[in-house]
């Protein structure tokens, strides 16, 4: 059986892999374990995207939290790092979010935070688990009376999120062209009021949620339109957020995307230049571009790499004291003003990083701090019950070692399964874009002639 937790929460097609009987399991379950020490009512926070799936799993969870005997503050939609400042802010015993981020709609997902806002480590997620598969457990004798709890609807919490975000940014975006996309997501009725109340010039797009167009041709995962609308406005940059808003992908002025690794360098010599760069540690994943770990080696930093899940960066960031750290796909982490992967904290920080430039200074400019190497990622589809067969299949490895022969010492290969997908990923970066783009897709091919093979069996 394999591990119901991904990278980030459980997630899976909703009302399929995702029901409403597993969503019930994981707030009776979780708020079980998150609340176990607790000597008061305990009180969950819930918030959601904009799928037409939330309303059916969050009744579901709702019910498990509240037969478990927690209150739930029920804030509706909200960007996810919204729901991990709210339980800092509110002191809450928990906080969950419902969504599955960059995904299409059909997907949702389950997010926890403890009380201080931190994502779940591998051992408590684990406790949830084993919980919802102890035939035992559901059998408990069921809280009646005043000890179950109740939900309460906390309307005001996205615009109180909001407000702390515009209270901390200290910033005059006066002047500035943007075009906002928030990917017909979670960030739609505050990201594009937030930059304007800044002083910014704002034009938005995906702003329009339906239930079913979340990350439907926007957000950071196809910001093919967000380019065009920047040339063709000239603006000054374009910010591109997912579903949840808790990562985000720049467009420069020239409309070339600026993903994770740029946004790294950039708020890394900011921070530098400002005297808040404790430390002089970029934490970032096995996926980052290695033009980053140059730039942080050229400057006198260090580049720490962590396995990918903006909660390992977190957590080698919690350890060692380190204030910046990231992925590729634009979870930024900036410990000083957040506990999690934020994507409008992050387009703050950026836009302060360019107006500290002076005037006339774009991100296309700064960009230039980072060369970044070719780099390629294919996606080999694979059902989750066989990712880790095929992951030891020698087939594959063989493959893999052959291919690091052939590309030596001018760039690096990894392979590895998705957390929050059907599939196993193949990045490979060196210096021929043309050799790698070739080895990366003969991979894929043995991936998935490994994967039908295994089916069959």
């Amino acid at each position: 059986m394999s591990r119901l937790f991904g990278t980030d929460g459980v997630r899976g097609i909703a009302n399929h892999d995702l029901t409403p009987e597993l969503a019930y399991s994981l707030g009776f379950a979780g708020a079980h374990v998150l609340t176990e020490k607790t000597h008061h009512k305990p009180t969950i926070i819930v918030g959601e995207d904009t799928r037409v799936s939330c309303g059916m799993l969050g009744s579901a969870l709702i019910a498990g939290i509240t037969c478990a005997g927690a209150d739930v503050l029920y804030v509706g939609v909200i960007p996810t790092p919204g729901v991990a400042w709210l339980t800092r802010r509110h002191r809450a015993d928990a906080g969950i979010m419902i969504s599955a981020s960059h995904n299409s709609f059909e997907y949702n997902g389950i997010k926890f935070f403890s009380e201080g806002g931190l994502k779940l480590p591998d051992e408590t997620e684990d406790a949830i688990e084993a919980l919802i598969y102890d035939s035992a457990f559901d059998e408990r004798e069921r809280l009646i009376g005043e000890k179950i709890g109740r939900l309460i609807r906390y309307e005001q919490g996205a615009e109180e999120y909001r407000e702390h975000l515009q209270s901390i940014a200290g910033l005059d975006l006066t002047g500035m062209k943007l075009v906002v996309d928030c990917a017909n997501g979670a960030s739609h009725a505050i990201a594009p009021k937030l930059f304007k109340d800044l002083g910014a010039q704002v034009i938005a797009i995906g702003v329009s949620p339906d239930g079913y167009n979340i990350n439907r041709e926007c957000g950071s995962t196809q910001v093919e339109k967000l380019s065009a609308i920047v040339r063709e406005h000239n603006a000054d940059i374009g910010l591109a957020f997912d579903g949840d808003a808790d990562r985000l992908i720049a467009v420069d002025d020239r409309g070339d995307i600026c993903n994770g690794d740029v946004m790294l360098a950039i708020l890394a010599s900011d921070l530098d230049r400002r005297g808040e760069f404790t430390n002089k540690v970029i934490v970032a994943t096995i996926m980052s571009n290695l033009g980053l770990e140059h730039m942080a080696s050229a400057a006198g930093y260090e580049l720490i790499r962590t396995q990918v899940g903006d909660r390992y960066v977190l957590e080698r960031m919690l350890a060692d004291g380190y204030v910046l750290g990231g992925e590729q796909s634009g979870h930024i982490i900036l410990l000083k003003d957040s506990t999690t992967g934020d994507g409008i904290l992050t387009a703050i920080r950026l836009l302060g990083a360019i107006r500290n430039e002076g005037k006339g200074v774009h991100l296309s400019d700064m960009r230039k701090i980072m060369t970044t190497l070719p780099q390629i990622i294919v996606n080999a589809y694979v059902p989750d019950e066989l990712k880790q067969l095929t992951m030891n299949h020698r087939t594959l490895k063989e493959a893999i070692e052959e291919s690091e022969k052939f590309l030596g010492s001018d760039g690096r290969i990894v392979v590895r399964p998705s957390g929050t997908e059907p599939v196993i990923r193949v990045m490979i970066e060196g210096v021929d874009q043309v050799k790698i783009n070739d080895l990366a897709h003969e991979l894929r091919d043995v991936i998935e002639t490994v994967c039908s093979m295994l089916g069959e069996e």
